[in-house]
């Protein structure tokens, strides 16, 4: 297949959605094709009414049949049209739907490498821009395009059968000198069109950006700087914007200056005719009624093909996405984890996100079922790749990882994840309520089974007291929440879940004392009889844990229980040492 981005690329995606809606594209061709039948057929009735009516001895009778029908044949050029649209309209919106969805899952699908390096700001204007584009390009690009060089051709053959050459001539001519400085003039507004998109992207990034570290720009006292900052890309916006405009202009004008000159043409030519009483009134009429009807339609087809460029740069961004590949993929048919007693195996690991930056070098450590191992260390040592290597974010570069027994690079990445529950450092909440933010972590629990998980949480007494009670909105990344409360959201969601692995990534590392003695009991209750991933900061959460294992520069250079690594007088020791110092001094 070609690539998404490329020019065949589109055509053939856009070409695969019209494949499953045949019926529709076929019968809205064909009102289509009566439409301008109708609009073509409307100048030929317009002159026999002329000509009825200038003739040196009126008719006897009025024409009714020949007025009457005049503005049956206007209406039917419009009711088809419309009827064209309501059947086309159910292709464009699957189109659209197809492709907001096909993206939200692929941004899901891909790795957290991706999302680090990708600014959400200027990514979903992206998204917007590409969905809009390729319903431009299904929608009114197609039915633009078609029926103006169909309409086009009806009038040339007209124009060819009842007239003189001169006249088809001078609009064929017109119509190829309008065709290809559109070609031309479009091609080189490009540029400009894809420097706006570019810095509109932009714009927005950092807009979302700097409003999503509101608190920071207030403790830096940073309004102004980001102002500036905000403006100095508005700037550069608006200089594309008004080079954008200035290419427009040359564009509207030339093609403005083409249907004159061509209307003009005809025009002087079909007056010398009337002059020389070789054609009538009503002739000239229908002459100029051509000439209007191509050449305005030539206007809108201009346009069209401009909108069709812009919208075509747009959804090259869309498919550039959609090209991306997930850092992991799952064999073919992959099965699902099977269930064990959730015994973990690290054999001989190495991992690195860049090659000549080692995270990982041969970690080898067994996790026995239903214990509790601690990982600690220096900030970088690697802790918390190994949460992710487990969760299977990342494959290892080498060695392998078991769950019971089993590869976890041979099983569906989404059984592993189903297997492990997680309690972060920094819950991140939905902007949803709190009932429905523990819900989450298993789909379809009832309400009794939320306030379980809670009761088991220590949460249930705090969240009866809101007013709102489990309806309470927690805002924006949980911001009417505490700190404590938020943990134990996330405490609660791992207990619904209710899985045989958790890991605790430095889960009290941001609270106080008195929340994290409070939640450190909780976790402790949570992890009985489940197999325990603990990457911790400070060491006096993890003194009662089966095997502590530290680690520095991504090996394991100790491992051993609290007393024993004590005993030992090693890099452990030196650590606790120094937070026992470290907590005095922060007491007195």
């Amino acid at each position: 297949m070609k690539e998404a981005g490329g020019g065949g690329g589109i055509s053939a995606e856009l070409w695969a959605v019209l494949g499953h809606h045949r019926w529709r594209i076929v019968a809205a061709v064909v009102l289509l094709l009566v439409a301008k039948l109708a609009t073509v057929a409307v100048p030929l009735l317009l002159k026999r009414i002329i000509d009825a009516f200038s003739q040196a001895l009126l008719p006897e009778r009025l024409p009714l049949y020949l007025l009457v029908g005049y503005a049956l044949l206007r209406f039917s050029s419009t009711l088809f049209n419309e009827w064209r649209d309501l059947l086309f309209v159910r292709v464009t919106l699957a189109a659209v739907s197809a492709y907001a969805q096909k993206t939200f899952s692929h941004l899901h699908a891909l790795g957290p490498r991706f999302h680090a390096r990708r600014k959400l700001g200027s990514l979903l204007p992206d998204i917007d821009r590409g969905t809009s584009g390729i319903a431009f390009l299904l929608g009114v690009g197609l039915f633009t395009i078609v029926p103006t060089l169909v309409e086009i051709g009806l009038v040339l053959a007209i124009m060819l059968n009842r007239y003189a050459t001169g006249f088809a001539g001078i609009i064929l001519v017109t119509f190829l000198f309008y065709a290809g400085f559109t070609l031309v003039f479009t091609a080189r507004r490009v540029v400009y069109q894809r420097r706006v998109n570019k810095l509109d992207s932009t714009a927005k990034g950092r807009l979302a950006d700097s409003l999503m570290n509101y608190d920071t720009v207030k403790y830096f006292n940073g309004e102004a700087r980001e102002a500036r900052r905000f403006a100095a890309i508005m700037g550069d916006w608006r200089e594309a914007g008004a080079a954008n405009q200035r290419a427009l202009f040359t564009l509207h004008v030339g093609q403005s200056a083409i249907i004159a000159l061509g209307v003009a043409a005809i025009m002087v030519l079909a007056g010398q005719a009337v002059m020389a009483r070789e054609m009538s009134v009503g002739d000239l009429v229908l002459i100029n009624a051509y000439a209007l009807q191509v050449c305005l339609p030539l206007n809108a087809l201009g346009f069209v093909y401009r909108e069709a460029r812009d919208a075509w740069v747009n959804a090259e961004r869309l498919f550039e996405l959609l090209r991306e590949r997930p850092e992991i993929d799952d064999p073919p048919d992959a099965p699902p984890l099977r269930p064990g007693p959730g015994e973990v195996l690290f054999e001989h690991v190495s991992f690195h996100y860049e090659a000549a930056r080692p995270v990982l070098v041969d970690v080898s450590l067994r996790i026995a079922p239903g214990t509790t191992l601690a990982v600690v260390g220096r900030s970088g040592s690697g802790k918390s790749t190994l949460a992710r290597l487990l969760l299977r974010y990342y494959d290892p570069t080498n060695g392998r990882i078991l769950i019971d027994g089993q590869d976890i690079r041979q099983s569906s990445a989404a059984s592993v994840r189903q297997a492990i529950g997680v309690v972060p450092q920094d819950a991140a909440l939905f902007n949803d309520t709190i009932g429905n933010n523990i819900a989450y972590g298993r789909e379809g629990s009832t309400r009794e089974e939320v306030v379980a998980a809670t009761r088991a949480a220590h949460l249930h007494e705090v969240i009866e007291s809101l007013p709102e009670r489990y309806d309470a909105p927690v805002g924006e990344r949980g911001v009417n929440l505490s700190g404590g409360e938020k943990q134990r959201i996330a405490i609660a969601r791992a207990l619904l879940k209710d899985p045989r692995i958790l890991i605790f990534d430095e889960a009290t590392s941001a609270l106080d004392a008195d929340s994290e003695h409070a939640i450190m009991r909780v976790l402790d209750r949570l992890s009985q009889d489940r197999t325990t991933l603990v990457i911790a900061h400070r060491l006096s959460t993890i003194v009662n844990a089966h095997a502590i294992v530290v680690m520095d520069r991504g090996r394991i250079i100790e491992q051993g229980t609290h007393a024993e690594l004590l005993r030992r007088k090693g890099a452990y020791a030196r650590l606790w040492l120094l937070q026992q110092r470290i907590d005095k001094d922060a007491a007195r």
